[in-house]
């Protein structure tokens, strides 16, 4: 027997690409980190779905991140996510202070 084997944090990023464009939303994924590694938020994109424009992987990744820490800065985090964020999410990795 193998021991089961530990998604990266990209890997988990590309399983949430892949679930999104499985509901019909543009195939992107975003995982967060802790600075020990832990993954503290995943999402893919929900904009369809949730007929909200904002809903963004990152975006929604930040909020779930943020609501776990209790704190609007993710300081010392990690985003990994599976292409270049559009100008919206960009700023917002800035306001929230991720590190990476």
């Amino acid at each position: 027997m193998t021991a089961p084997t530990r998604l990266s944090p990209m890997d988990r990023a590309l399983a949430q690409a892949r679930l999104a464009a499985e509901r019909g939303e543009v195939p992107i994924g975003a995982v967060i980190v802790g600075p020990d590694g832990a993954v503290l938020a995943e999402a893919g994109n929900r904009t369809e779905g949730d007929r909200d424009p904002t809903a963004h992987a990152e975006l929604l990744a930040i909020r779930q991140a943020a609501r776990l820490l209790g704190a609007p800065r993710l300081v010392e985090c990690d985003l990994h996510v599976t292409l270049e964020p559009c100008p919206m999410c960009a700023q917002a990795i800035s306001f929230a202070r991720l590190r990476r």
